[in-house]
């Protein structure tokens, strides 16, 4: 790879999956100062007026996006891919712009939504699509394993589908803020949520051959060594994870879809057809996992002003991509399997 092509990979840098960090853990006085500023965040949150609260977060959120311009080249970036238009186009900039104030919205939800009651957080969610999900579920005496991108109110639906009575777990991501993950791992226990840190494969195992729900979220960000796919015409790639455990545990794969309502007051939560793994053949993993890119695609386009992952999820130079075509190319007539452990984390 030339420095010029190599350039922008190091620039990408600033975001990494968990699993290329460090040793887990961090300096303690940073620990302590996210649990306080989360502590202090959900106590202002649920204390303002909900305008007044969504407009502090928005205004702060669309200035970091003015001023970090490495992070504003990947937003845009990623929204050209969807749009279909030039990075620098006024369509792009305002459908980023819009999804930072999805994010804020997101983000003054999150923060109330300790304080809501198990009904009201029931509420949040209209579970009556999902009453075909749960008889097939039901019905094929396995658990399944949902996927989504980040869009909507993930914690929110989660919650209000354990309120009905789904055993859920969701993989999260221990490594930044051990101690802020334990609080927010307590705090999901007690709306019926169990979080698993990443690296517990073991558990994830569990949660399947138990007949369970186990959600991924799977837009972490682009990582040269995932499985490739196409997504809006374009290469890039998924984790391996979610087709390597279905290959495994013979539990489907459904991709869930996440949008607000036209009101605001809730979320409406569509799915795909679920997606069966029927070996651990590269060829397969690879097959299962288009699915899901084409399945996430769909989600994504019917309301990209509502997705925020702010990280890169497409390779920036054409020799990434040209690499990634001749991997995929020979993935479907043999290669290595991916790794069950390459499983990107929710949050």
């Amino acid at each position: 790879m030339s420095p010029a092509a190599d350039g922008p990979r190091q620039e990408r840098k600033g975001l990494v999956a968990p699993h290329t960090r460090g040793a887990k853990g961090s300096f303690r006085p940073v620990e302590k100062a996210a649990i306080y500023g989360y502590r202090a965040g959900m106590w202002l949150m649920s204390r303002l007026p909900v305008p007044v609260a969504r407009g502090i977060v928005s205004f702060m959120l669309q200035l970091s996006f003015v001023l970090w311009p490495k992070k504003r080249r990947w937003v845009n970036d990623n929204f050209a891919h969807v749009l279909g238009k030039p990075p620098g186009s006024l369509e792009v900039k305002r459908k980023a712009l819009a999804a930072y104030r999805s994010y804020a919205r997101y983000v003054v939800e999150l923060m109330r939504l300790p304080r809501l009651t198990n009904e009201e957080a029931a509420a949040l969610v209209d579970t009556s699509s999902l009453l075909p999900l749960e008889a097939y579920w039901k019905a094929s005496g396995k658990g399944i394993i949902l996927t989504s991108p980040h869009i909507g109110n993930l914690e929110g639906v989660a919650r209000g589908i354990a309120r009905h009575g789904w055993p859920i777990a969701a993989l999260a991501d221990d490594t930044s803020f051990p101690e802020l993950f334990d609080l927010l791992m307590r705090q999901r226990k007690e709306w019926g949520v169990t979080l698993i840190p990443w690296r517990n494969i073991r558990d994830m195992f569990g949660v399947l051959r138990r007949n369970e729900i186990l959600a991924l979220i799977i837009d972490w960000g682009y990582r040269e060594e995932d499985v490739p796919v196409r997504m809006f015409g374009a290469w890039t790639t998924l984790p391996a994870g979610p087709a390597a455990l279905a290959a495994k545990t013979g539990a489907p794969i459904v991709h869930i879809a996440i949008r607000r309502a036209p009101d605001g007051r809730n979320f409406q939560v569509t799915h795909s057809e679920p997606i069966l793994v029927a070996s651990s053949e590269p060829g397969e993993l690879r097959r299962a996992t288009q699915a899901v890119a084409d399945a996430l695609a769909a989600t994504i386009a019917a309301a990209p002003e509502q997705w925020y992952s702010f990280k890169p999820i497409w390779p920036s130079t054409p020799e990434e991509q040209a690499a990634l075509a001749e991997r995929a190319e020979r993935t479907e007539q043999a290669g290595a399997m991916p790794d069950v452990t390459a499983l990107a984390p929710a949050g």
